[in-house]
C-alpha cells in the first residue's frame, strides 16, 4: 500500500506540473495508477482534488485527461459500499451529465424526487437528506468522476442520524452546518472533496467548523488568535508598573510590562511593555 508521504511526494509534482511543462504531469499520474491507495490515504492527501485541478491545467493533455478521470472513478470506488444501504436497491444510480444537453438549459435545475434512498419514512430526516442533496449539486457543475450527490447525502444523513440517534435540535443545527459550509461559495474545495470523496461522509459529520473552513478563513481565525493572545499578554490590569523602562515613542517612563515564557524552558523569558501615557506597545527579550 502506498503511504501518505509517497502520496504527498507525487501530489506535490502534479500540482508543479500543472503549472510548468518541465515536470511530466502523465510520469506522475502513472506513479498513481500504479500505488495502492487505501480510503484514508486519500482523504488525509487530497490528491483526488490534486488530480482534478490537474485535468483542468493547461498543461494537460487529452492522455493525461482521461487517465485523470480514469483515477478518479477508480478512488470513488473506496467509498464504503454502505452507503447504498439506505436505499434498499443495489442498482447504480445514473450519473448526472457533466454538460447538459439542448434539452437542458444550462441554468435549469432539475426538480429532485424522492427515491428510494431518499425516503426514510421520517418526514424530517428525509427533508435534511434533500437539503444536504441540493447543497452537494449546487449549481449542476458536477466535477468529472464525481459520486452520486443523492447517495452521498443519503449517507451524511445517516452519519448524522446516527450520532445523536434522534432529530432533535443537536442534529439539526449539524445538518444546517454542513450544509452551509457545502454551500459556500468562498469553500468550493469542501463540496469538490466530498463529491469526490477525497472527504468521506464520516468524516464530514465529525469535522469541526474550523476544519472545514476555506484557507482564507483558516488565516483570518489565526491572525484573530494572534491578536487576541498579543491583547491579554498586554493588558494593562495585570502588568507591572514600573519607571524604569522608558517609552520610545513618548519618552515617558509611566510603563507596565508582563513576562511570557514564548521560547523553550532554557531561554529567557520575552517581555511585553505598555506606555500608560500613550499607550504603545513594544517587546524586548
Amino acid at each position: 500500500m502506498a503511504t501518505e508521504d509517497e502520496v504527498l511526494k507525487l501530489g506535490r509534482k502534479l500540482e508543479k506540473a500543472s503549472k510548468s511543462s518541465s515536470v511530466n504531469g502523465m510520469d506522475v499520474l502513472k506513479a498513481l495508477e500504479a500505488s495502492k491507495i487505501t480510503l484514508e490515504v486519500l482523504t488525509k492527501t487530497k490528491i483526488g482534488m490534486i488530480v482534478n485541478n490537474f485535468r483542468k491545467s493547461s498543461n494537460s493533455t487529452p492522455e493525461s485527461v482521461a487517465l485523470s478521470k480514469q483515477l478518479i472513478k477508480n478512488w470513488k470506488k473506496l467509498l464504503p459500499s454502505d452507503t447504498n444501504k439506505a436505499s434498499g436497491d443495489s442498482k447504480k444510480t445514473p450519473e448526472v451529465p457533466s454538460e447538459p444537453s439542448e434539452a437542458q438549459p444550462v441554468k435549469a435545475v432539475p426538480q429532485l424526487q424522492r427515491t428510494p434512498s431518499m425516503v426514510t419514512g421520517d418526514p424530517v430526516r428525509t427533508k435534511c437528506r434533500e437539503m444536504i442533496e441540493t447543497s452537494l449539486r449546487g449549481d449542476g457543475d458536477l466535477p468529472d468522476g464525481s459520486g452520486s450527490p443523492e447517495i452521498l447525502a443519503a449517507s451524511i444523513e445517516e452519519e448524522i442520524y446516527k450520532e445523536f440517534k434522534n432529530t432533535d435540535n443537536k442534529y439539526k443545527n449539524k445538518v444546517r452546518s454542513r450544509v452551509a459550509n457545502l454551500r459556500d461559495k468562498k469553500n468550493p474545495a469542501l463540496r469538490e472533496n466530498v463529491l469526490l470523496c477525497s472527504i468521506s461522509p464520516e468524516r464530514l459529520v465529525k469535522m469541526t467548523p474550523e476544519e472545514m473552513a476555506s484557507d482564507e478563513m483558516k488565516k483570518i481565525r489565526q491572525k484573530f488568535n494572534k491578536e487576541a493572545i498579543n491583547d491579554a499578554q498586554l493588558a494593562v490590569s495585570g502588568g507591572t508598573a514600573t519607571d524604569l523602562l522608558k517609552c520610545g515613542k513618548c519618552g515617558k517612563r509611566n510603563c507596565t510590562y508582563n513576562q511570557v515564557q514564548t521560547r523553550s524552558a532554557d531561554e529567557p523569558m520575552t517581555t511585553f511593555c505598555f506606555c500608560n501615557e500613550c499607550g504603545h506597545r513594544w517587546k524586548f527579550c
